[in-house]
């Protein structure tokens, strides 16, 4: 049965919005466009991002840890590359590069950050490591409930961020979600999530990245002097970084795969989550930092899922 052009166009189109890439780029731009109605968004953050949290955590599978073949070097990987690695440059770069204070807070809170639920989807699209990654990434936001709230006092002071509440966020955010999620699988309910995983998490960010980009909106379209730090910060730990951790990794005869879940673990932090905690214990300005190394982390993603396209 043939298929007119009218229907080839429309199954493109539909295609279209439900890539990732293609949703978080016109996250991007419509917070430019139309910026002034994240001022109403901004409430939906945290529930977003515990709603993103809850349906990405279900997608785990028991057979694919048990895949792995042991837990602590995946565990500990997640950590260091997470933390160790990508936390420590991100405040080294940001003392060094970046003279606004409110952006500089907006670094600390990445650093502070666990891993990009993302890490996860993209090691699958990539085909690297999936149990490596997913070991990591649980590993790393089990650890955020102590070193998020270490890294942020100690860096912004107590006076700045309010340890007690923001534990209670992170116990929204990553305790609450793991129980509810594990509760889906339990009771089988995971399988008619499934369908809708990938609309739920990419339309969840759309929401998140429209939002910080939105309330920031003046400042991107007209302090460029104060944007070009930043960039320059968010291109080193992408590109720079990514390139660096595959750099090491080959001299020490990483297999392919595991490579790609240490550059996913050592360059993707959940930035959504930065910029909503950004936006609920700092100033909208705050938030630029997130929203900026989220654009630039999509490009980069991007040119990762080219450069294995033409590797077939």
């Amino acid at each position: 049965m043939g298929t007119d052009g009218r229907g080839v166009s429309m199954a493109a189109i539909l295609g279209l919005w439900r890539k990732r890439e293609f949703i978080f780029c016109l996250s991007l731009v419509t917070g430019l466009l139309f910026g002034h109605v994240a001022v109403y968004t901004k409430v939906l953050v945290l529930p977003v991002l515990g709603l993103i949290m809850t349906v990405s955590i279900s997608g785990i599978r028991g057979g694919i840890l048990r895949s792995a073949g042991g837990f602590a070097r995946p565990a500990l990987a997640g950590l260091g590359m997470s933390y160790g690695v990508l936390g420590l440059l991100i405040l080294a770069l940001s003392a060094l590069l970046i003279r606004d204070p409110d952006i500089r807070a907006g670094f600390i809170m990445v650093a502070a950050i666990p891993p990009g639920v993302g890490i996860i989807p993209f090691t699958q699209i990539l085909k690297g490591n999936v149990a490596f990654s997913m070991i990591g990434t649980i590993a790393g936001y089990l650890g955020a409930l102590v070193l998020t709230p270490l890294i942020a006092v100690a860096f912004l002071g107590a006076s700045f961020v309010e340890p007690t509440r923001l534990l209670v966020v992170l116990v929204e955010l990553i305790v609450i979600p793991l129980i509810v999620a594990r509760i889906l699988v339990r009771a089988g309910l995971d399988e008619r999530i499934e369908p809708a995983r990938g609309a739920i998490t990419n339309w969840g960010f759309f929401l998140v990245i429209y939002t910080s980009i939105g309330l920031n909106r003046d400042v991107f379209l007209g302090e460029p002097q104060t944007l070009l730090p930043a960039a320059a910060v968010a291109v080193a730990l992408t590109f720079g970084l990514g390139w660096g951790i595959e750099l090491v990794c080959r001299r020490r005869h990483v297999d392919p795969g595991t490579i790609l879940s240490f550059v996913l673990l050592g360059t993707m932090k959940n930035f959504g989550l930065a910029a909503g905690l950004a936006i609920s214990f700092f100033n909208n300005r705050t938030a630029i930092a997130p929203a900026i190394v989220t654009a630039v982390s999509i490009v980069y993603l991007v040119w990762l899922m080219m450069r294995a396209r033409r590797r077939g």
